[in-house]
Formats: structure tokens, C-alpha cells, sequence
């Protein structure tokens, strides 16, 4: 028995495969297409954004990186804490505690002068002598007038009470009477007149000799023997000073102006006698401030009995004052100039400047004080750089070796 099979041709394989039908193919709606086309944008833009932060954060940090590197170095330190007993120095005018030029109060020549310059003479010394021929003609005539003045006065007056005596018993007129009367008043007058004139011309003589009007010494004499001299200021005979007593004049800062009181000593140094120091006293003020200066014009009295000291002179006057608010001691080098005012840089934050506006009080070139802007703690920048601003970042270095006074 034979089993019949159907042969496995291509055709047979190609007939079945025929036979199988392909699946239905369904179109993609709108909605879906904006969805995936919204990813796709999302996608780009979310990338996009990823790579704009990752620039900015690149930016940012090169900027931050940049400024720190640009930042300066300095040095902060704490100021150094003022004394509480204030000291300064300020310069002082020696002068003479009288000084007067000597006029001539009438004309003539000199006849002499009795004494020079360096000379000390007693009030009421005969200086020089002036010879005035005019006045004392002058005078003579003035005195004889007056003896005429006298002599007519005399003899109205005896008229006068002879017919006062008369008209009493009608033997002279009432009219007689009263001229003889009027006319003894009259020439009393007279008298009167030409003693004054009489006694103006003795003193024009006494002016004649020149004499001292108080104890001092001559500075200067500007007359020799035989010069012709005139009355008035227009030339000085000498020059004279009350120099046992001085007078030193200091102009006190705004700032100690109610710290100095009458009566305080003063202790004061000369330059040609600078191992002593001398102690006067204050005496008075101007009390009023300079507008200009903004200073306080003080008088201190020296005694100078042994003639040590000369007018005309420089004074040290040292000024010892309480200190009633803290202050602090900071290198000259710290201070800012603007057109703000003074101003000192400091650090705060730890990194960053900030300028504050200050008030100096002494100053001695290397160091200076400041009585008001800096407060305890604060770190004071030394030598700050002429570019500092506020808020600017700043590279803080250590200070092993730096003297908080005096900078680097």
C-alpha cells in the first residue's frame, strides 16, 4: 500500500503564504503628532537650558574667581588706644608785655639822647632832649600878655568897686557902674585865657625832654644828635619793652577749647634753652573761636625776671588735657584724603572694606589721633590703597610683625 504525500515545492510554500492576510495599517491622529512634536521642543529646550545654567554657573564662578584674585592685600589691625592725659605741642608768640613806640610831642632838634639800644631804664628816665627856640619865644610872649591881662584885670576891678561904693550914694551913674562892673568881668576872663595859653606852651616846652613811661628796655633807636624832629607819629624816637613779664600767645584747637581753664600752668620750651622748662600761667582767653582757623587765641604770663627769655621769640607750649571720649592712635599712612573729608578705611564682614568719616586731634607726622569715627574692635586698614572703595572685596593678610601705630 502506498502512502501519497504533497510534494513541498516554492510553489506549494508560496501558495500558502498567499493564503495569510497582512494586518490593517491605522493613521496616526493630530493630537498625538502635537504631543510628540511638544516633547521634542521640550527636549531641545530643556538641553538648551541645561546649557545656558552651565555657562552662567561658569561665568559666575570665573567672575567670583576674577574678583577674588583682584582683590588687594592689606593689613588690618586693631587701633592702639589713646592715653587717657591728652599731651600736645603747639608752636607760641613770645611777646613783650608792654611794647610802645616814643613819639616826639613837639618840633626841634635833638640836642642829645641818653640811651641805646639794650639799655634798661627805670620809668620816668630822661631819654633825649630836644631843643625848641620857637616855644620858648613862644612862651615868653605868652607871659608877658598875661602879666597885661593882669594888670588891665586889676584895674577894672578897682574901678569896678570904687563906683559900686559910689553909685550907692548917687554920686555916679547906675550906666557908669555897670560898664566899669562888665568890664573888670571881662578882663578877668582875659586873664584867664592867656594863663591857659601860658600853661599850653609850658607843657609844649616840657615835651622837650623825652623820659620813659614805663620800666623796660630799649629796642630800638631811630634819632641821633642834631636830627631834626617833629611832632606826631611820623617818626619814632625809640622803641621800648616791659619784658619782665612776657606774654605767649598759642591758638588752642576747637576741639580743647573747654578743656583748658584760667589759671592752669603751662609748661613751655625754648629752642636756645632746651634743657629747661620753664611754667607759666593762663591767664585769659579770646573767648570766642576764630571762624578762619577754628581755633581759640590763649594768653599764658612767663615770668622773666632774670632777663632769660626775649620777646619776639618761639615758644613749645605743651598742653596737657583730660580725655573725655576714648580715642585711638593709627599711622599717618592710614588716612584717606577725598573730597568727602578724612577717612579711614576698615574691614568688616571679614573681606570687605567700608570707609568711615573721622575727626583727627594731634598729629606728629608718624602717627595721629583720632577723637571721633573709630569705635572699639574695629580693623583699621593700614597703608589702604588709593583705588579702595566701600564694600570692595579685600585679601586680609596676617600681621605677625606689624606695629598697630605705625603700619608696615
Amino acid at each position: 500500500m502506498t502512502s501519497q504525500s504533497k510534494p513541498n515545492t516554492p510553489a506549494a510554500a508560496h501558495s500558502d503564504h498567499e493564503q495569510i492576510e497582512a494586518p490593517e495599517q491605522k493613521p496616526i491622529s493630530g493630537v498625538k503628532a502635537l504631543v510628540g512634536v511638544a516633547l521634542v521642543l521640550l527636549v531641545f529646550a530643556g538641553l538648551a537650558g541645561w546649557g545656558l545654567l552651565t555657562r552662567s554657573r561658569a561665568n559666575t564662578v570665573l567672575a567670583e574667581r576674577t574678583t577674588d584674585l583682584a582683590a588687594p592685600s592689606v593689613i588690618a589691625l586693631n587701633p592702639k588706644r589713646g592715653q587717657p592725659i591728652d599731651s600736645f605741642v603747639l608752636p607760641g608768640n613770645v611777646t613783650a608785655y608792654t611794647d610802645s613806640p616814643i613819639y616826639a610831642r613837639t618840633s626841634g632838634y635833638l640836642t642829645r639822647w641818653y640811651f641805646d639800644i639794650g639799655a634798661r631804664v627805670p620809668k620816668g628816665a630822661l631819654l633825649a632832649e630836644i631843643a625848641t627856640p620857637e616855644i620858648d619865644q613862644q612862651l615868653a610872649q605868652a607871659q608877658a600878655d598875661l602879666n597885661t591881662a593882669e594888670a588891665t584885670a586889676n584895674n577894672a576891678r578897682i574901678q569896678s568897686e570904687r563906683y559900686s561904693g559910689l553909685v550907692a550914694s548917687n554920686a555916679v551913674s547906675r550906666q557908669d557902674t555897670d560898664t566899669f562892673v562888665n568890664q573888670a568881668a571881662a578882663t578877668a576872663a582875659a586873664v584867664k585865657s592867656a594863663q591857659a595859653n601860658v600853661q599850653r606852651l609850658k607843657d609844649l616846652q616840657s615835651f622837650e625832654k623825652v623820659y620813659a613811661p614805663f620800666d623796660g628796655v630799649i629796642t630800638s633807636r631811630n634819632i641821633d644828635t642834631g636830627q631834626l624832629i617833629d611832632s606826631g607819629a611820623a617818626k619814632e624816637l625809640f622803641h621800648m619793652q616791659a619784658i619782665r613779664t612776657l606774654r605767649v600767645f598759642t591758638n588752642l584747637p576747637q576741639l580743647y577749647s573747654s578743656n583748658v581753664k584760667r589759671g592752669q600752668k603751662i609748661d613751655l620750651t625754648f629752642a636756645e634753652h632746651a634743657a629747661k622748662t620753664y611754667q607759666g600761667t593762663l591767664v585769659r582767653t579770646s573767648d570766642a573761636i576764630d571762624p578762619v582757623s577754628r581755633t581759640l587765641l590763649v594768653e599764658i604770663d612767663i615770668d622773666n625776671a632774670a632777663g632769660d627769655l626775649l620777646p619776639g621769640s618761639l615758644a613749645q607750649v605743651h598742653f596737657k588735657t583730660p580725655i573725655t571720649t576714648p580715642t585711638f592712635v593709627v599711622p599717618a599712612g592710614a588716612l584717606i584724603f577725598r573730597h568727602e573729608g578724612l577717612q579711614l578705611g576698615t574691614v568688616v564682614d571679614g573681606n570687605k572694606a567700608h570707609l568711615v568719616p573721622v575727626v583727627i586731634g594731634e598729629d606728629d607726622g608718624a602717627t595721629v589721633q583720632i577723637v571721633s569715627g573709630l569705635s572699639e574692635g574695629d580693623k583699621v586698614i593700614q597703608d589702604p590703597p588709593d583705588s579702595l572703595i566701600e564694600g570692595e572685596k579685600v585679601f586680609v593678610e596676617p600681621a605677625a610683625n606689624t606695629d598697630p601705630a605705625g603700619g608696615k
